[in-house]
């Protein structure tokens, strides 16, 4: 072969490669997006669907990132808990999506857990959760027990003077998990068993008079009774209706929610309930110029003067700025990359502060607790001093008490037992048990 062939087809070959190196650079970053469109859930999960397709615009309206642009990648689970799995199945191994934010309620994170460990993804995921799990392929920017129940609860105590304790959830691992360890604290407070109720309705339950007739009883003793809510979906909305026509204003025995924000309220009339509470980490009536630019953008893209913004939200913007601000420092979508280079990324949050990834895959957050106007606002009553950072494991269950989680090199375990010195299963592994 002559010189010349030998030149041409060096050439050729180095043309074919900047090509394709070219195409490879301007191939989108397909993000995932997993939430529940229809069924019970779609009333809080619709908006958190918007929300990433709205901080995808913007991002890309900034020229992207590595300069490529994003593009979403949308299904509906439908609120059925096999099908969250099934679709992020869907997502990683035929969409071949760089990452997902996705799911509200626990049992369909735990369903969809083994698959993302399975097929190596990321999973960002954006609700106040019952802890007891951290993932090598999750991050949970939602808040951990210790950044919302306990907190609320200590308010309830040392403020309101709360005697008597109902524990009311929806029938499913986070509602349960989550008393489980109010239960626990409680009694280690000296609180008696008999001054605790505890109930669960199925998600969707809507025939709430009987129940409510419970608690208006249970808190008739003579001793300050609260509610501590973990019901998630639509079945707060008769819930807070009964409670208002059986007359149980926030006086008597006020509600806390742990699953209640703005865009539940949106859907009924609040004037029965102002005063009842709410536990977030933020709340749309927050005062500063990160929450006022955020909501003047979601107001531009919903089209609506009158859209409202909640806590989950916030936690997608802050899980989608970590990520976008992980692949910078990578200066590659590679999961593996990702997972190393955001542990540390600080952003700001909406509250005028800012979120840091800790090794544990949660994130630090303001303890919020705000009080139901008649507006369908929140007004803020109490606040930590500082960050919290979110615990993977709790102090209040023997199981956890022992554990930790931290995905640093070379320790990379999320259930690391610091009394036997060894790491012990995946959180996968760990949900498959729970079933």
């Amino acid at each position: 072969m002559t010189l010349k062939k030998h030149v041409t087809l060096g050439l050729s070959a180095l043309a074919l490669s900047v090509s394709l190196n070219a195409m490879a650079a301007e191939d989108p970053i397909k993000v995932g997006i997993l939430h529940s469109l229809s069924g019970t859930m779609a009333i809080s999960e619709t908006v958190l669907k918007d929300t990433v397709e709205m901080l995808i615009e913007k991002q890309n309206a900034e020229g992207g990132v590595l300069g490529r642009q994003l593009e979403a990648v949308v299904v509906d689970p439908a609120s059925d808990w096999p099908l969250f799995a099934e679709k992020a199945r869907e997502l990683l191994a035929q969409e071949k999506v760089d990452v997902i934010f996705g799911n509200w309620t626990s049992v369909s994170r735990k369903s969809v857990l083994p698959v993302v460990e399975e097929l190596n993804g990321l999973l960002f995921y954006p609700v106040q959760y019952e802890g007891e799990e951290s993932s090598e392929n999750v991050f949970y920017t939602g808040a951990a027990p210790n950044q919302q129940a306990i907190p609320a609860v200590n308010y309830l105590m040392n403020d309101i003077g709360v005697e008597r304790w109902v524990l009311a959830g929806t029938d499913y691992v986070y509602p349960r998990t989550t008393n489980k360890i109010l239960e626990t604290y409680l009694m280690d407070k000296g609180v008696a068993k008999e001054d605790i109720m505890i109930n669960y309705t199925p998600f969707g339950h809507s025939d709430w008079q009987n129940i409510v007739s419970d608690i208006k009883r249970f808190g008739s003793a003579g001793k300050k009774t609260a509610v501590v809510s973990t019901i998630n979906g639509d079945a707060n909305v008769p819930f807070y209706r009964e409670l208002g026509n059986q007359g149980i204003s926030a006086s008597d025995i006020p509600v806390v929610a742990f699953s209640v924000g703005e865009q539940e309220l949106s859907g009924i009339d609040t004037g029965p309930l102002v005063g009842h509470l709410a536990a977030w980490n933020y709340f749309m009536s927050v005062d500063s110029d990160a929450n006022y630019d955020f909501i003047d953008q979601w107001v531009a893209h919903t089209g609506d003067e009158e859209a409202v913004t909640n806590d989950p939200m916030e936690a997608h913007y802050i899980g989608f700025n970590m990520y976008i601000e992980a692949v910078k420092k990578a200066g590659t979508t590679d999961v593996d990359a990702v997972k190393d280079a955001i542990i540390g990324v600080t952003v700001p949050n909406l509250t005028g502060g800012y979120a840091a990834m800790m090794p544990n895959h949660h994130i630090t957050k303001p303890v919020l607790i705000g009080e139901i106007q008649d507006n369908g606002q929140f007004s803020v009553v109490w606040e930590t001093p500082s960050l919290v950072a979110g615990d993977a494991w709790s102090d209040y269950l023997p199981g956890s008490r022992d554990l930790i989680a931290d995905w640093r090199k070379p320790m990379s375990c999320g259930t690391f037992n610091t009394k036997t010195g060894s790491c012990g299963a995946s959180a996968g592994e760990m949900a498959a048990a729970d079933e």
